[in-house]
């Protein structure tokens, strides 16, 4: 029971170090890419924050199986370090008892990492595409904000005002240039406002200003006041394109038996699997010989890992393209990582073994 009791309580200190740190990771790398395309104009400003929810959600199978995976191999390390694992194996405690506290430890976080894999991530994905198609399916007027340039979905307008006025719906000094028939147009007034007829047509309504029209690189150019100037806003049909195997719900997946789809099937279904061999691999891989340096156990883990997600991504490409059937893809890189494990399993007994005989 103690043995029980000690490696629960050092694996769960680490799982919380270790997913803080990679939540941190996950969020600044999700918020440092959304804060390039919001500045490229490929995103809007005002949906980066519900973004980096969506993408934090989607990540989060990946976040928590490394999260085992390192929760375990640093606790087990650290034993190795300080001697804790001779004081284990003098006791009579083989390397294979550690396999039901690692179990304990991971089978609930495999749980939450498959209900995340096959409902909760793709709910993810599917929201945040519909939340970016929702903004760029907005009309004109709705993207202008106090303060900023901001250019029309066609490219033929560009609209700036300094601030809101007092009234509700009403600015104050508004800038708007427009390209219709190769001549330039350029408008500027003291207050605007929008507008909606009886037949839902809206309309940008500028009041008190010049509009300056001319086709650019000639000197003729014609200057009018206004009392009021109407632009009509061309309504924009809300557009969505194919949805994406991954933004798919698991019983559409099993309905749709497509080749990309049992691609994004094959995925879901590896993500706490994978988890789960993880963790069992840490017990080995956590092996420390001082007089080899620390070091030596992490490299192996990571390459490890790195083979294990690659040949995963690889069988699920492959799936996806029709080059492998579901079943060789879906079993084929657990199986070889079962041998691969089965190999550090033996390894390791074997010198816990000789080590008895001394």
């Amino acid at each position: 029971m103690i043995f029980l009791r000690a490696a629960q309580r050092e694996f769960t200190q680490n799982a919380v170090a270790v997913f803080v740190a990679l939540f941190a990771i996950l969020i600044s790398t999700v918020l440092i890419r959304l804060l390039g395309q919001a500045a490229g104009g490929r995103v809007p400003a005002d949906a980066v924050l519900a973004l980096i929810g969506f993408g934090a959600i989607a990540q989060m199978p990946v976040v928590l199986s490394l999260t085992v995976f390192i929760a375990i191999l640093m606790s087990l390390s650290r034993s190795y370090r300080d001697s804790e694992m001779v004081v284990w194996f003098s006791s009579g405690v083989p390397l294979t008892a550690w396999v039901r506290p690692v179990l304990r430890f991971a089978v609930p976080v495999v749980i939450l990492i498959a209900a995340l894999s096959l409902f909760v991530a793709p709910w993810a994905q599917k929201k945040s595409v519909e939340y970016k198609e929702q903004l760029n399916n907005r009309d004109d007027v709705s993207r202008v904000a106090p303060g900023m340039f901001r250019e029309s979905s066609g490219g033929e307008r560009v609209f700036f005002v300094e601030a809101l006025s007092g009234e509700e719906g009403r600015v104050r000094n508004v800038f708007a240039s427009s390209m219709q028939h190769g001549r330039l147009g350029v408008m500027v007034a003291s207050q605007g406002h929008m507008e909606t007829d009886a037949a839902g047509n809206r309309f940008v309504v500028l009041e008190h200003g010049r509009r300056y029209e001319g086709t650019p690189g000639t000197p003729s150019y014609r200057v009018m006041e206004f009392e009021r100037y109407q632009i009509r806003m061309e309504s924009k049909e809300a557009s969505s394109g194919p949805r994406q195997p991954k933004t798919l719900p698991l019983p559409i997946l099993l309905s749709e038996p497509s080749n990309g789809n049992r691609g994004e099937l094959l995925a879901r279904i590896s993500a706490p699997v994978l988890a789960l061999m993880l963790s069992l691999l840490a017990i080995p891989l956590s092996f420390v010989n001082p007089r080899a340096g620390r070091a030596n156990n992490l490299i192996l883990a990571i390459l490890v890992y790195l083979i294990y997600s690659n040949a995963l991504s690889v069988c699920q490409a492959w799936v996806g393209q029709g080059r492998m059937r579901f079943d060789i893809g879906l079993w084929a890189p657990h199986l070889m990582m079962m041998g691969v494990l089965a190999v550090l399993f033996y390894r390791r007994l074997s010198v816990f073994a000789r080590w008895r005989r001394r």
